[in-house]
């Protein structure tokens, strides 16, 4: 679709930078400066103006993208409206609530698309805070706090007549308020604000508008808010367009709220009682490109359906704005009028296996990019992984790998229910019963004992820990509570100096598997620490196809021929143990592929696994390893370094200790 851009400055090129990769086209650029005007529309080959009622004339073009100065933006909005052309407007809207309602109501007379910056509620970083919100994490959320210090803007803009002129409110807090109301819908009012003009005395340009603004607002169905809109504040001082909100089960730390591209650390969440925990992306992140929520926009115009969701969402954005001026002037509370605009949907949570009894389910089953290892034995002990289970949770694991060996089951039940974790439907739950319990009422059992340790209904995959079996010595609860003796005596079963086995073949015990599927105990079934062969054995006897296959796998033992059979079937492989293999983490090729990739010898290998379509579910319990091991699986790494990395494959590796 063919557009118009109005205004030449630094932001239009910042938005024509990226249009090669979008169904859009630049067919010519308005500006009063003529030399700007042309230097932009010779660098697209498009024609320029210095007349918008004259570009219009001569272009038909459906979209105009207005890129001017704050105080333009009405006007030439207007201007482009009442020629019937679809309006993209860079923020704000308007610098009144009155001009703003009247555009919104001359697109939808006309049956245009209008749309509005920012966009940055799309932001990798903004989803991802938006999905602890629709995960529940917070519980109902009470209090927030938004800062926007856009900071001197003398020090950092070429051209800050524009901002001087309009203040840090419109200029600044739209980030803060647009990803609110996006998340929350409407403001209802401005409960009380204050306005300042504290500003350096040796500085000869000053601001026209307040330079610092303080306001509490009321969202009708969210928290109340302080916000902060300050050209005083440094940009770079602490906060710069940060936002803390506050509920009863936690809290959210998002550190800029008008961010395209994400980090780390970008987003933290604090389990009540807790710390924050940095809550990384788990999968490939792009940044968000100015030019996307323009080339969304001309998709809608395009299927006949022009969209106003984001100009009514601007709108409702500066009538806030005015009602913190008015009440920073004649005191509050100021209602606000809501414009028509909405909270956008929530992100859906990770997506769990159905309920459904079908052989086939396998095949379309989806799992999170990395698990959590709740095994208590770590360095030839055991200890205890509450802790280090909790930080997992609240940097955003949501597959928990438990078993019922591990006895602390009841331990995990406890973190799952408590306020402030992942609702169920958010979080993957592997079972596995003991070598011990293979026949089939002892497997029953271990099942209902475990989901009631759990305090679930069912897991999400259930499959045998081990194929061979052994003796049954007695029920396994809470071995974590029991002395060391006792629970080995329970889990490895001797007899004349051998571990005693027990009769029951991997036919046999799969069926039994199956039976713990038919009664609704877990909603798939699945395999660890198999072979090829014994996968073959299970799929040519079996009723229900493995969902799962989980082994040992690293670069030392990469198990190839395993998860080809695997992926050939629509199984999922879950690799185990993807660090602990001696030697492993010290190795140079390791080391110099994470230089080149920017990741650890720990991430090489998790990026590895991720990159193979294997979900890694490594065991920590060093609060930065929890964080860094799952931001490393949203890399992938290149054919080069893939290559560099099955090199190290071992075929004489074997696990001694």
């Amino acid at each position: 679709m063919e557009c118009l851009f109005v205004g030449a400055g630094d932001i239009a090129s910042e938005y024509a930078a990226d249009l090669a990769s979008t169904s859009l086209s630049l067919a010519g650029v308005c500006d009063l400066d003529a030399d700007r005007a042309t230097a932009l529309a010779e660098e697209y080959d498009c024609s320029a103006f210095t007349d918008l009622d004259e570009a219009l004339a001569a272009l038909d073009v459906p979209l105009v993208v207005n890129l001017t100065s704050h105080a333009a933006h009405g006007a030439v909005t207007e201007t482009a409206l009442t020629a019937d052309r679809h309006v993209y407007s860079q923020k704000p809207l308007a610098l009144d609530a009155e001009t703003a309602r009247d555009l919104l109501a001359t697109a939808v007379d006309r049956g245009l698309a209008l749309g509005c910056a920012p966009a940055t509620p799309r932001g990798p970083s903004q989803r991802r805070a938006a999905g602890l919100l629709a995960n529940g994490r917070l519980g109902r959320v009470g209090l927030g706090y938004a800062h926007a210090h856009v900071g001197r803007v003398t020090d950092w803009h070429d051209r800050p007549d524009s901002f001087l002129q309009v203040g840090p409110l419109y200029d600044g807090a739209v980030y803060p308020l647009t990803l609110l109301v996006s998340w929350f819908g409407p403001v209802e009012r401005v409960r009380v604000a204050d306005a300042l003009n504290v500003w350096p005395a040796r500085e000869q340009r000053r601001p026209s508008a307040p330079s610092h603004i303080e306001a509490t607002l009321s969202f009708a169905t969210g928290p109340t808010v302080r916000l902060t809109a300050s050209f005083y504040a440094p940009h770079r001082s602490r906060e710069f367009y940060g936002l803390e909100l506050h509920g009863d089960d936690g809290s959210l730390y998002l550190s800029d709220t008008g961010a395209m591209e994400t980090a780390v650390d970008h987003v933290q969440y604090g389990r009540n009682g807790r710390g924050h925990t940095a809550v990384p992306s788990q999968y490939p992140a792009s940044s968000l490109s100015y030019v996307d929520a323009v080339e969304r926009l001309a998709a809608g115009i395009a299927d006949g359906e022009p969209s106003r969701r984001t100009g009514r969402r601007g709108a409702h954005v500066v009538a806030v704005c005015d009602a913190v001026e008015t009440a920073a002037r004649d005191g509050g509370p100021i209602s606000v009028a809501d414009c028509g605009a909405t909270a956008d949907p929530i992100p859906e949570p990770v997506v769990r296996p159905s309920d459904r009894d079908d052989a086939m389910e396998a095949a379309a089953l989806r799992l999170p990019p990395i698990g959590f290892g709740c095994s208590r034995y770590r360095d030839g002990e055991y200890v205890d992984r509450r802790e280090s289970i909790a930080t997992a949770l609240d940097a955003g694991y949501r597959l928990l790998d438990s078993a019922e060996l591990y006895g602390n089951e009841h331990r995990i039940g406890a973190l799952l229910s408590a306020p402030g974790a992942p609702s169920r439907e958010g979080v993957f739950l592997l079972g596995k019963p003991w070598r011990t319990n293979h026949r089939r009422e002892q497997m029953l059992a271990a099942a209902r004992g475990s989901l009631s340790e759990l305090g679930v209904d069912a897991f999400d995959c259930y499959a045998l820990h081990w194929p061979e079996a052994w003796a049954h010595r007695g029920p396994l609860e809470r071995l974590a509570e029991k002395p060391i003796a006792e629970q080995e005596r329970l889990t490895f079963p001797e007899g004349d100096s051998e571990i005693e086995t027990a009769s029951v073949s991997l036919a046999r015990a799969w069926e039994n598997l199956e039976a713990v599927h038919d009664r609704g105990l877990a909603r798939t079934v699945g395999l660890s620490n198999v072979s090829v062969s014994q996968l073959e054995t299970v799929v040519e006897t079996g009723r229900l196809r493995p969902a799962v296959v989980q082994v040992e796998r690293h670069p030392y033992r990469p198990r190839r021929d395993l998860i080809a059979a695997c992926h050939d079937r629509g199984i999922r492989v879950l690799a185990h143990s993807p660090l602990s293999a001696p030697g492993l983490l010290d190795e140079p090729v390791l080391e110099a592929v994470g230089e080149d990739q920017g990741l650890s010898p720990a991430g090489v290998v998790l990026a590895w696994n991720a990159t193979r379509g294997v979900v890694p579910i490594p065991s920590s319990t060093t609060p930065r390893h929890v964080v860094s091991n799952v931001a490393a699986v949203a890399e992938r790494l290149p054919p080069s370094a893939m290559e560099r990395v099955d090199a190290l494959r071992d075929p004489d590796f074997e696990r001694r200790g």
